[in-house]
């Protein structure tokens, strides 16, 4: 298959999608971008948005994303802050864990500095100083985007480059033959194409099995903190605060417009993604605010959004031809917003027949062999339940 003799149709307009579409457009393809809902709607909407592969593991999940933060520098624009990443250690068990995790980034490459108390300030000037023997580790490559923008940069491009995008276009069947594939939509219009592209996000399991492909997603209604957390932003407050910070209580990073962006992962347990995030959850998050950044007192909450993860079986990435033909190609991943520019062009050069070898190891076709691992669990950082 060459260029524009390609008609390729992609499922899901998020960030994934919008990426892989305009990696296809870059290389003449005809494509077609079939929405259920409209751009973004997923997870994309609900993201932290770091960009980074400080924890990633195993081995060859940490290069997908060292890939990948290094893709987000050379597609930069007013979306992207590269302004790294700082973490500090206050108990006994954190400073461990950091230093073991350190270590092992260290050995795999990985660009990451400890750095001293007055050096964090200088970062940071507005962060309260936790008590003396508290490490800190600054992980200088690493970055945050807003996502909504760098969706906005993807499909751009995508539509720049021909791409016709079709919203409310709900996927009710996908038939393959030898010739090609046929996509049905719930108000019966139908898309032919030679190649169907799935990005369907946390409904990539259910879009998958209309083309008889197995690709189990964890469902964020019974998973709780592996698929679910809360994210709040605050309205408008005069700290200072350039980068992501994280902590054992709460993790923060800009939202623009002086406002904040704050995890608190030992609350997740209690997100319900059919609920409202209770009160006293919200009470909790600006009680820990001040503690952690000065000029943070009386920060009000403008938004508050139950996330949920786009989380394989596995936990792990999900990227390849699910079929014998080569006509269904899935891409699903919890590390999306990380992941979108390098699958942009690494997707698209699988379309036309360059296997990549960073993908190799995560192709669809584990869950029917049964080679797949677990369902991850959850990671803790010290203090948390």
């Amino acid at each position: 298959m060459t260029g524009a003799n390609v008609r390729v149709v992609v499922i899901g307009a998020g960030v994934v999608g919008s990426a892989v579409a305009a990696g296809l457009t870059r290389r003449g393809a005809q494509v077609t971008i079939l929405e259920a809902r409209h751009p973004g709607y997923g997870t994309s909407s609900t993201s932290v948005a770091w960009i980074n592969a400080n924890n990633k593991t195993p081995q060859e999940y940490f290069a997908l994303n060292h890939a990948a933060v290094w893709a987000h520098h050379q597609l930069p624009g007013d979306w992207f802050f590269p302004t790294g990443n700082l973490e500090y250690a206050a108990t006994a068990e954190h400073r461990e864990l950091l230093e073991a995790r350190v270590e092992r980034l260290i050995g795999m490459g990985y660009p990451v500095e400890r750095v001293t108390a007055r050096r964090a300030l200088a970062l940071e000037p507005d962060l309260i100083p936790p008590p003396p023997g508290t490490e800190y580790v600054f992980f200088p490559v690493e970055a945050y985007v807003q996502p909504i923008r760098l969706l906005g940069r993807l499909l751009g491009e995508a539509l720049d480059g021909g791409a016709e995008l079709e919203c409310g276009a709900e996927v009710t069947a996908i038939e393959t033959s030898e010739s090609g594939v046929k996509v049905t939509l719930a108000d019966g219009r139908t898309f032919a194409g030679d190649v169907v592209v799935t990005c369907a996000g946390r409904w990539t399991e259910g879009v998958a099995a209309l083309a008889g492909a197995q690709v189990p997603m964890l469902d964020p209604a019974v998973s709780g903190t592996v698929t679910n957390g809360f994210l709040v932003t605050t309205g408008p407050v005069p700290a200072r605060l350039s980068r992501v910070l994280t902590t054992a209580g709460l993790n923060l990073r800009p939202d623009g417009g002086g406002r904040l962006l704050l995890q608190s992962l030992h609350l997740d347990g209690r997100a319900d993604p059919a609920a409202p995030v209770p009160g006293d959850v919200l009470a909790e998050m600006l009680r820990l605010l001040p503690g952690v950044l000065r000029g943070t007192d009386g920060a009000t909450v403008e938004r508050a959004v139950v996330g949920q993860r786009a989380m394989p079986g596995d936990g792990l990435t999900v990227a390849g031809f699910a079929d014998a033909d080569r006509r269904v190609y899935t891409v699903a991943t919890h590390s999306g917003v990380t992941l979108a520019p390098l699958l942009m062009g690494e997707v698209a050069g699988e379309v036309f027949g360059e296997e990549s070898a960073l993908l190799a190891p995560f192709r669809p076709g584990r869950f029917a062999e049964g080679t797949a691992g677990p369902a991850p669990t959850p990671a803790r950082r010290p203090g948390q339940q």
